[in-house]
């Protein structure tokens, strides 16, 4: 069960955001909007919230779940593979000293998105990306081990981050698409294929037995009530003009 959230409200510069979806320029104002209700909807699943000032400075650091990965038992403090983004974790380490004693440290040249690291238990997948190399996944690795975690390896080869293709729904259930689909590093799991004219939507995230679903994925919100979760429909079009999801909007703990 989660207890916490913390949320980045986008600022102005939003606009300049690194993309690839060619889905043209998100609008500020309804970025606002939808931001709002995201949170609204994180509180509705018994979460306390707390929501961080816009950062103009970096025109990406609403997507705040790449800077740090929490854990029961420690934070992890990331540093991101894209050049932009770095400097958003100077803020991040006197946010979590209110909720954690231990706090480590990704150093360069390691890189690391926690958009690449999904959690199962205590096994933590992390996502060989270009956003996250070898150096940075390996002392993930050895940090989450220190904590008594385990971490596994997988290889990108399409996708943006490894939680923009699999999502973790609890109770075993896992959300695929695309190049995961096969993936033996899956094989346990139930696997609920997200059709490809659905693949955004792979991104949902797990929420003390509510899932949020973006919306417009009626195929995949079907299957996933059919598991028997509560699902909460959540509008975030202008996040996904700038490659990012429902999971990266918060860090959730």
């Amino acid at each position: 069960m989660f207890k916490n959230a913390i949320v980045k409200k986008p600022g102005e510069s939003m606009i300049y955001g690194i993309t690839t979806a060619n889905l043209g320029q998100p609008v500020y104002e309804l970025a606002i909007k939808q931001h709002k209700n995201y949170v609204d909807t994180l509180k509705k699943c018994g979460l306390e919230v707390e929501v961080l000032e816009a950062d103009e400075n970096y025109p990406d650091s609403c997507f705040i779940e790449d800077v740090a990965l929490l854990t029961k038992r420690c934070a992890i403090i990331t540093n991101p593979g894209a050049e932009s983004r770095k400097g958003e974790i100077k803020s991040i380490p006197d946010v979590l000293k209110k909720y954690y004693e231990n706090i480590e440290y990704i150093k360069s040249p390691g890189t690391i998105e926690a958009g690449d690291i999904m959690m199962v238990g205590d096994t933590f997948y992390i996502g060989l990306s270009n956003r996250t190399n070898l150096d940075g996944a390996n002392q993930m690795k050895e940090i989450l081990r220190k904590y008594g975690y385990d971490a596994v390896f997988v290889p990108l080869k399409e996708v943006l981050h490894l939680k923009t293709g699999v999502s973790y729904l609890e109770n075993n259930n896992l959300l695929v698409s695309g190049e995961f689909i096969e993936s033996p590093l899956f094989e346990g799991f139930n696997k609920i294929i997200v059709p490809q004219d659905e693949a955004y939507a792979a991104n949902c995230i797990w929420v003390n037995g509510h899932v949020l679903v973006p919306e417009g994925f009626s195929k995949t919100k079907e299957v996933i009530e059919n598991l028997g979760y509560i699902v909460e429909v959540v509008d975030v079009s202008e996040f996904r003009k700038l490659d990012g999801g429902l999971s990266c909007l918060s860090l959730r703990f």
